[in-house]
């Protein structure tokens, strides 16, 4: 009973986002459970958590012994996150051989959640070395969440085909409004069931109130007083009410808000990268899909917002130049300081923020560097960046054939100018700058 209580509240954490609370819960658990199973089970969350939380190490640690589990589901499943746990710890590792083994285990017992995750686990692994796998499995993991009225995972398998599939993109995203839409109209659903029971209890809470309110009158007689208590107990549920409410509104409010802002980014961003495909004669995939993650990365940042907070410009420019930070990879920002944008226009922060991007997105591409460092400085109403790296570089003939043509015509349409430096000894260096106002 409370080993299956405390794996309630850990996968409840879980899902909160809130994981060091899931493994504190997952351990209690283990603790309380009277069979083997059990234990594996929670071995297995706890390996699952701390693989989301980046701690790979510790997370081999419980996911090898989980894999002594006897049921087959326990069993494919920690194979499965094993051998994932094992590749993001070493690169150089293969692990198709358990993620197949896992996926047929799954596939032979049925095991329908299972095989969601085994689809989006090859699906991922072959996103950066197989695009056309990746995309299989991708739809082989919406089939199966079909089959299985997962919508959480049909939404998950539709992101995925989307940023794979660019030719029948329009589609796949009116199916992923369409089920997330649903989603959002059943957990309202449910909030508005929980609210009447809540309301329901509330209402008897305050009946017996009362009667006890009555009793005391009774036994003690000192009217005066049970008359002072009840007014401050009503006068503090109309308080709570008030305030209720209030907080209530202010929720709809910041939904709204924020369904707004994922209309104007997505859908106007993808609607965009439309009318610019209809237009072009000669379509050139490579940029369309530079733009299309540009939109994918932008819906993905306003899933990290917290409601009725954004971030400062400044912050934004530091994610994303520490967003390609890596092994072998180490970006530094200088400067980036949130003064030096108060003055700059909204639309002028929207294409340096795509102009910082490509030239990063270049450098990851082409330039085989393993430092860049990117410096913000203000002077007399002029904003000033210095990209550089220490790449392979490029000669100046082919800076725009090697994807920094829309940087220049972007600095142009602000009023500012770019030079690329191609004769320092090693890597590559460009300076942009533009009015601040």
């Amino acid at each position: 009973m409370f080993t299956t209580s405390y794996n309630n509240i850990a996968n409840a954490s879980n899902s909160l986002k809130s994981y060091d609370s899931a493994i504190v819960y997952y351990k209690k658990a283990i603790k309380t459970a009277d069979n083997s199973e059990a234990k594996f089970t929670c071995y297995n969350n706890i390996g699952d958590v701390l693989i989301t939380q980046g701690k790979v190490k510790s997370a081999l640690i419980y996911l090898k012994m989980a894999i002594n589990a006897d049921s087959l589901k326990n069993y494919s499943r920690a194979i499965n996150n094993y051998a994932k746990a094992k590749y993001l710890d070493d690169e150089n590792y293969i692990p198709l051989r358990e993620f197949n083994k896992a996926l047929e285990i799954r596939k032979k017992i049925n095991d329908e959640e299972g095989l969601n995750s085994s689809f989006e686990t090859l699906s991922t692994y072959y996103l950066y070395k197989d695009e056309k796998l990746s995309l299989e499995y991708a739809q082989k993991m919406l089939e199966e969440a079909k089959n299985n009225k997962s919508p959480d995972d049909q939404i998950t398998a539709l992101k995925r085909i989307i940023s794979l599939d660019p030719k029948n993109y329009q589609q796949n995203f009116i199916k992923l409004d369409s089920i997330d839409n649903e989603v959002q109209t059943s957990r309202n659903k449910h909030k508005s069931q929980f609210a009447i029971v809540r309301y329901d209890v509330e209402q008897k809470n305050a009946e017996n109130q009362r009667l006890e309110d009555r009793n005391f009158r009774q036994a003690i007689g000192i009217g005066s007083l049970i008359i002072a208590l009840i007014i401050g107990i009503f006068w503090y549920k109309k308080r709570k009410k008030r305030l209720q409410q209030e907080k209530e509104l202010e929720v709809k409010n910041t939904q709204l808000k924020m369904s707004k802002r994922v209309h104007d980014v997505v859908a106007n961003g993808i609607y965009q990268v439309m009318a610019k495909i209809e237009n072009q004669e000669d379509f050139d995939r490579n940029r369309a899909l530079d733009e299309l993650e540009y939109v994918y990365e932008k819906s993905r940042d306003l899933s990290y917002e917290k409601a009725g907070e954004e971030k400062e410009f400044s912050q934004e420019i530091s994610e994303l130049i520490a967003g390609f930070n890596n092994a072998t990879v180490k970006t530094f920002t200088a400067g980036n300081d949130p003064s030096i944008w108060e003055k700059v226009a909204p639309a002028v922060k929207e294409e340096v923020y795509q102009m910082i991007r490509e030239l990063m997105v270049n450098m990851k591409k082409h330039s085989q560097a393993t430092h860049v460092a990117v410096k913000f400085e203000k002077t007399d109403g002029t904003v000033e960046i210095q990209y550089k790296d220490n790449g392979v570089g490029i000669s100046g003939d082919l800076i725009y054939k090697n994807g920094l043509r829309n940087t220049a015509s972007r600095i142009e349409a602000i009023g500012g100018t770019i030079t690329f430096d191609t004769k320092i000894e090693k890597g590559l260096k460009v300076n942009l700058s533009f009015p601040a106002s």
